[in-house]
């Protein structure tokens, strides 16, 4: 069987995107799993390999990447209308926000025709985006528009710890008004679909409370008592294990330790905090990351996407020192669910002959 094919957006042009992008597809890691192709510009991805010493020639597959694809090469299915002469390294622009969506825009639509099996995205710059007249804030709405999705979720992942979110990319105002007993549901859904899809066949999760101390018996607040313990409960009669609602400062620790097998946060900073302060380690005599670990996935769309977690790193762009790390897990996780994805059809599909 051939291996999957992995569509990978290069993100914005400015950052490190494309280098982490070319670092990734030629590590033999990543080869020996899957066939890689940056989608993107590729005078941009030539730049950024020239700028590693790469020696691998730069390949543009055509709009058919799997039969367009070559060993040994850095394949890039190509997007036309950029200047990429206009893009420089740490800058926001209106070009480089349009080069980034477009790439977005282009492997999502290979991944919705079936022509990959399914996407990696590099970081993109929000600013950079909407000053290009793209009004998103940020992959996880993209995604979300474009596929149809209304109700997509953000999944942090970085081995055992999982993180799942019930809002995203709102203000704090908004986000404690979507803490209500349907979503909560849907997304503690998401989540134990997703750890059964990463192998771990009963899944124990927690839930985050929305207060400080999860409210304490209603002094706080009364999020919990109306909205946040009926969706557990409902889950529990669903047959799923779920616990809650916890402290948030206290519970993340737990999870972190593999206590639980994911968890749920209510807002973006309540779930992303803890995971970062994790997987991130800053090196302070060489002024850069030192580590940089954790994967984002969007669920609750039709096609499978998974990014690295961190941004643009307009400060380091174009230096050649930029950590691809994350971007590898990226495309490990981005594997590992295609094949699980395939299999699953395979099995539908002989139950359905019987």
């Amino acid at each position: 069987m051939k291996k999957p094919l992995i569509g990978i957006s290069m993100g914005d042009p400015s950052g490190i995107g494309p280098e982490i992008c070319v670092m990734s597809v030629v590590n033999e890691a990543v080869i020996g799993q899957c066939r890689p192709v940056i989608v993107g510009v590729a005078e941009i991805i030539r730049r950024a390999a020239a700028l590693l010493g790469s020696d691998r020639p730069v390949h543009n597959t055509g709009e058919i990447p799997d039969a367009g694809f070559r060993e040994g090469a850095i394949n890039v299915c190509g997007i036309g209308g950029i200047d990429y002469e206009e893009v420089k390294y740490g800058e926001i622009s209106v070009t480089s926000g349009n080069a980034a969506f477009q790439s977005v825009k282009k492997v999502i639509e290979l991944a919705m025709d079936g022509r990959i099996d399914a996407t990696v995205t590099a970081p993109i710059h929000k600013e950079s985006l909407n000053l290009a007249g793209h009004r998103y804030a940020g992959h996880t709405e993209i995604y979300s528009d474009l596929t149809g999705s209304k109700q997509a979720a953000m999944l942090l992942a970085d081995g055992d710890f999982r993180v799942i979110h019930v809002s995203t990319h709102v203000s704090l105002r908004q986000a404690c008004d979507r803490v209500k007993k349907d979503r909560i549901l849907y997304v503690i859904r998401l989540l134990h679909n997703a750890c059964r899809q990463f192998g771990v066949e009963r899944p124990r999760l927690a839930v985050c409370g929305l207060n400080p101390h999860a409210s304490d018996g209603g002094l706080f607040g009364d999020e919990e008592a109306k909205e946040i313990t009926p969706a557990i409960n409902r889950a529990n009669k669903e047959g799923m294990l779920v616990e809650g609602p916890f402290a948030a400062d206290t519970i993340m620790s737990k999870v972190a330790g593999g206590f639980f097998d994911g968890c749920v946060a209510m807002y973006h900073d309540q779930g992303h905090i803890p995971f970062k302060v994790k997987g991130f380690v800053w090196d302070r005599e060489a002024g850069t990351w030192g580590k940089i670990r954790g994967v984002n996935i969007t669920l609750g769309i039709p096609i499978i996407r998974v990014s690295v977690d961190h941004g643009t790193a307009f400060d380091i762009a174009g230096k050649g020192i930029a950590s691809c790390e994350s971007m590898m897990h990226a495309i490990d996780y981005a594997v590992r669910m295609s094949e699980h994805k395939k299999s699953s059809e395979k099995r539908i599909s002989k139950e359905g002959k019987k």
